[in-house]
């Protein structure tokens, strides 16, 4: 009777890890599912979108919990992972400080829409926590990094498609195209921002695939390296990244193609420093990429229409630098707490001196909107813990001795540089679908810092 029992206990225990095994995939699924589709409906910047995606979040949260509880485990795991939770936590419980109102210096002057900013910060305080959570091994980190840029191919497909077949008008959302490839986003420079954070992580990756190791030059060995890229993943991350930089050039997106290009090189430079053992064909690399990518691709899609924008750029006919300047007495005036956030929109009308030829609803500057929603002290907390993950990430390009995270360290590197550049002219960090991708980078300098070597994940 007592072996039956034992047999009994082994089937439920058995059943149990199926149970577990089948509940983290399905969670791993629904964040591969959400990264590839959170900018299709218009990079989710719509409240029915982000609505959706708030609720793929919980759903995928409410299984986390459940199963923690089940197994008896912790919902943070490890304990780096407070170093990604608390601090979005703090600023998630500053939003709720001024949508309360406790005290009239903090409270929202748009309280519902400072609501609107709490629902969406929790969410992607959430979608934090389970990318931390079963991003656990170098396999995973390669599904995740696959799945990043099959969504940046696809939008930039997406959107060379309309713009060489002169579509006036999107077929699916009915956005108007302009002459300029946007994808799912209906702002261009979103579009060129997203494409620009899956390129430089496609970048990292195909940096990871190359070896370290000096060769001797024969025909020989040379007919079998070729042969050998030809079956591997290199020559599809070659062509990803090929894909992905037509579409930013297609956008016509000036600080979105200079930020690239910019941030690769600075950490490219960065990398012959700190790296100990460089992988032998990284300047090559960078080189074909600067001559081959932007110059010989660019000319065929237009690069000169790109620069032409660019020179054609002056201070007395951009509309941007001067609502930037705009919005610098309410943070004079505000600078200790903000005025709530998400209220640029309504109250920046109130200090608009002039009318200008558009509607300006953010500041084309997400330091300058950080400031004046949050106040100057939390927006410099929070540009300290996006530098401290761009440490992070140069720290475990010159200490860790996987290669595959040294080269997601090095395309992380590049993703934030490129956002601390681009932010300067935009408010990228005003998508949800573009923020929802750089906190994934941005746990990415976590787990590549943190996480096992992959031979002892295996």
């Amino acid at each position: 009777m007592s072996s039956f029992s034992y047999i009994g206990k082994n089937d439920r225990r058995d059943k149990k890890q199926v149970i577990n095994r089948l509940v983290e995939r399905f969670i791993l699924a629904l964040l591969f599912v959400t990264i590839v589709l959170m900018p299709i409906p218009l990079g989710s910047n719509r409240a029915w979108a982000w609505s959706l995606l708030e609720l793929v979040i919980v759903l995928g949260t409410t299984l986390h919990c459940i199963l923690s509880f089940k197994n008896g485990r912790p919902l943070v795991r490890e304990s780096w992972h407070w170093q990604l939770i608390i601090p979005l936590s703090l600023f998630c419980s500053y939003i709720a400080l001024q949508y309360f109102g406790l005290s009239s210096h903090i409270a929202s002057m748009d309280p519902y829409q400072t609501w609107v900013l709490l629902l969406k910060s929790l969410s992607f305080t959430c979608f934090v926590l389970l990318v931390c959570s079963y991003c656990t091994s170098a396999k995973r980190l390669r599904l995740f990094l696959t799945v990043i840029i099959v969504s940046g191919c696809l939008q930039a497909f997406y959107g060379t498609l309309l713009n060489l077949l002169q579509f006036e008008l999107s077929p699916i959302w009915q956005v108007a195209e302009g002459g300029r490839a946007r994808g799912s986003f209906v702002y261009p420079n979103h579009f060129a921002n997203f494409l620009a954070l899956c390129l430089s992580l496609a970048v990292g990756w195909l940096l990871s695939e190359m070896s370290t190791q000096k060769r001797h030059h024969s025909i020989r060995g040379t007919l079998l390296a070729s042969v050998k890229m030809l079956l591997s993943r290199k020559l599809i991350l070659r062509l990803a990244v090929i894909i992905m930089i037509i579409g930013l050039i297609l956008s016509r997106s000036r600080m979105g193609n200079a930020g690239l290009f910019t941030a690769l090189g600075a950490v490219a430079l960065l990398a012959l420093v700190i790296y100990r053992n460089p992988p032998r064909l990284l300047k090559p690399l960078v080189i074909s990429i600067f001559i081959l990518d932007m110059i010989i691709v660019g000319s065929m899609f237009g690069l000169e229409k790109v620069k032409q924008r660019i020179e054609d750029t002056s201070f007395a006919a951009e509309i941007r630098d001067e609502v930037a300047m705009d919005s610098l007495p309410i943070i004079e005036q505000h600078w200790l707490f903000g005025t709530g956030g998400g209220s640029f929109y309504g109250v920046f009308p109130n200090y608009q001196p002039n009318i200008y030829s558009g509607f300006f609803d953010h500041a084309h500057n997400d330091y300058i909107q950080f400031a004046v929603e949050f106040g100057v002290i939390v927006t410099v907390l929070l540009g300290m813990w996006v530098l401290y993950a761009l440490f992070l990430a140069c720290r475990s390009m010159m200490v860790r001795q996987d290669k595959l995270y040294r080269g997601v360290a090095f395309g992380c590197a590049m993703a934030i540089v490129h956002m601390l550049i681009h932010s300067t002219v935009d408010f990228n960090l005003q998508s949800p679908s573009n923020t929802l991708l750089f906190l994934t980078i941005i746990c990415m300098c976590y787990l590549v810092r943190y996480l096992p070597s992959e031979a002892k994940s295996r």
